[in-house]
């Protein structure tokens, strides 16, 4: 019998790719705070949730940060940003719809807000009923490079995690996916493949995954 019986995405990177946004709006952010920070800053926090990516980044200049007000007002200027600029990665809906016509499971588990998923998904045009669940940042205490967001989406689908595919394009992602007893296709869409070595599988993007990834 098939092994595989669930999908679990990730979204920035991986769907869509927003990160050119987001790091502008956390520049800006912070230039509006009075504090000049580097866009090379957010890297190593890249695909841990704003309240790292954003915390992070504060931490190492040591800036005053208030997790609420500062998200927030990031959100705010993201919302701007990427009205009629966001699509989908290449193969990704190509991709999307091959799982759904083998009969998986698919579940989005991404970092982020639930605002910054919603924002995404309706500027890519991705619907949320494509997903069989959804699970966000604020669904999970422990964010990626630990388990959890990934444990739970399988949970949601009521699959075990050595039943399901992560689809990732972030070291933390890659290392949660395994963590969770995943197996894990990687993207090379943020990262170099010697920085995704862990991952069972690594491909330039979804438009380049063979039949190989999903028959198992």
């Amino acid at each position: 019998m098939k092994r595989l019986k669930a999908v679990l995405f990730d979204m920035d990177g991986v769907l869509l790719d927003s990160e050119e946004y987001i790091n502008a709006a956390a520049v800006q952010m912070f230039t509006e705070k009075g504090f000049q920070v580097s866009p090379e800053d957010f890297i190593e926090f890249t695909g841990m949730g704003e309240n790292r990516y954003l915390g992070g980044v504060a931490e190492i200049h040591g800036i005053p940060f208030d997790l609420v007000q500062d998200k927030a007002r990031t959100y705010e200027i993201y919302a701007d940003l990427v009205k009629g600029k966001l699509a989908p990665l290449p193969g990704a809906r190509e991709f999307t719809a091959r799982c759904k016509m083998l009969g998986l499971n698919i579940a989005l588990a991404s970092s982020a807000d639930r605002i910054k998923v919603e924002i995404n998904l309706k500027e890519a045009r991705f619907h949320p009923e494509l997903y069989h669940t959804i699970v966000t940042g604020e669904d999970i205490e422990n964010k990626k490079p630990a388990p959890d967001i990934f444990l739970k989406a399988a949970r949601g689908l009521s699959v075990h995690p050595a039943e399901c595919l992560v689809v990732e394009d972030a070291i933390a992602g890659v290392e949660a996916g395994r963590a969770a007893g995943c197996r894990v296709l990687a993207l090379t869409t943020s990262f170099p493949a010697e920085k995704l070595a862990d991952a069972d599988w690594i491909i330039q993007d979804l438009s380049r995954a063979g039949p190989e990834i999903l028959d198992w």
